[in-house]
């Protein structure tokens, strides 16, 4: 009798568990090779885990919901018929089993039950390293949420809920974090966290009267709100605006595309155009390729661009083309039109959504002529691009000014005020739009 464990795998550098959406086989089914057996979601991206070997399916390790670690066994198969019985015989209950973004912790003070997620009604973000430290403690999510983080924007980390412990009940956690700043303007820190809570408090009361329909938010709406409105308590946002002439942009694709098509198998969008303008500015402007850890600003080595692209359930995802400099605009259109096709058919794997350094999301495919996008955190700017329009214009030539029917569109570039001033953001939009605006009508590809 041979019996397979199949594992949690492995889905990119920052991903250490995984929920369980739905099981697509139950025990006792028969299953191939690369079978698919569960569907699993991560905070990036929802993933199919295929079988590693033919056989049946004997027992489920973990139910619908469950968060499991990575490396840990989610179901058992065994590749000998007739080896079922024996299997389940031995099998009992799962060894390890993670504990679920609902599980309730009581404190042993109070038989009040409180949940322990991954983030607080506030908004903070608690890796599960820190939430198990606070089972063990007993810590409740009110008191979790009091304790002053010194990880990147204010997140709790394993020393500081250590650090926490022996104080526990003598001191704030306004007093650590003030001693932690040598006592520098408290005043400041404690009017900040009371507006924050006030804001997250006072929300406003929704009436449902009738005829209304309520909807549930899915999985990933939920994980879009969420990461939205985090980027806003983060950054504060400014967006600078160019209004950029593409017409030999417009005349030189609407020349090759066909060529293009033939000789590539792929088709000429605009995106991978865009993406080439966006990399060369960003070479010219490094310091839009940041990200910022507190009082620390990342300057990243690796060009990679993430593209904002809306799915068929109206949600949306954010691909990332990985060092998009080494490319050429053969090569951007094929990583452009694979992640686009992957992502609308729920094919991308988490690393295909990790590592963006910067991010363009393109409006004009909705005919939205400007937009102003929301930073996609941790970067510190992002660009949208309009509907490309004709207009009349007025044409400089050496005998004389005319008017003509050009192209125009909108860039709406936001970026993170905090690192990036007015300066900056507007030169660097400008510097994509001269890039747009001197495409080579007679160029080659």
């Amino acid at each position: 009798m041979a019996q397979v464990e199949l594992i949690m795998p492995k889905m990119g550098e920052s991903v250490a568990e995984a929920t369980i959406i739905k099981w697509l086989k139950k025990e006792g089914d028969q299953i191939d090779a690369d079978e698919t057996v569960l569907e699993i979601a991560t905070d990036k991206v929802d993933s199919e885990i295929p079988s590693t070997a033919a056989g049946t399916l004997v027992k489920r390790l973990y139910n619908e919901g469950d968060i499991v670690q990575v490396g840990k066994a989610i179901a058992l198969i065994s590749t000998d018929a007739g080896g079922t019985a024996i299997i389940e015989n031995k099998i009992k209950s799962p060894q390890l089993k993670t504990e679920t973004v609902s599980q309730p912790v009581t404190t042993p003070d109070s038989k009040q039950t409180v949940i322990i997620g991954k983030n607080s009604s506030s908004g903070k973000f608690f890796s599960p390293l820190v939430r198990n430290i606070a089972k063990e403690e007993k810590i409740t999510m009110e008191e979790l949420e009091s304790i002053a983080g010194t990880g990147a924007n204010g997140r709790v980390t394993k020393n500081d809920i250590l650090a926490y412990l022996p104080t526990r009940g003598k001191q704030t956690a306004f007093t650590i974090k003030e001693k932690e700043e040598n006592k520098a303007q408290p005043q400041v820190t404690k009017t900040t966290t009371l507006i924050n809570e006030t804001a997250t408090n006072n929300k406003p009361a929704v009436s449902v009267n009738a005829g209304d329909e309520i909807i549930e938010m899915d999985r990933m709406r939920k994980l879009i709100a969420d990461h939205m409105v985090m980027s806003k308590h983060t950054s504060p946002h400014v967006t600078s605006f160019v209004e950029a002439d593409v017409t030999n942009i417009v005349v030189w694709r609407e020349k090759v595309k066909k060529n293009f098509e033939k000789r590539e198998g792929e088709k000429l969008t605009f995106t991978p155009i865009f993406i080439e303008a966006l990399v060369k500015a960003i070479k010219d402007f490094p310091m839009i390729n940041i990200s910022v850890d507190g009082s620390k600003i990342i300057k990243r080595k690796n060009i990679n661009i993430g593209m904002a692209t809306a799915l068929a359930s109206g949600n949306l995802i954010v691909p990332v083309i990985k060092n998009a400099d080494t490319l050429n605009l053969i090569g951007l259109t094929k990583q452009v039109n694979d992640l686009a096709n992957r992502a609308r058919s729920g094919k991308l794997s988490p690393d295909d959504i990790q590592g963006g350094t910067y991010t363009i999301s393109n409006v004009g495919s909705f005919g939205n002529v400007m937009g102003t996008p929301i930073i996609n955190q941790p970067q510190v700017a992002i660009m949208a691009v309009g509907a490309i329009k004709k207009k009349p214009a007025v044409i400089e030539t050496p005998t004389g000014d005319l008017i003509g029917i050009r192209h125009f569109m909108f860039l709406s570039h936001s970026y993170d005020h905090r690192v990036v001033d007015g300066s900056l953001g507007g030169q660097f939009v400008r510097r994509v739009a001269d890039y747009l605006e001197q495409w080579d009508i007679n160029r080659e590809f």
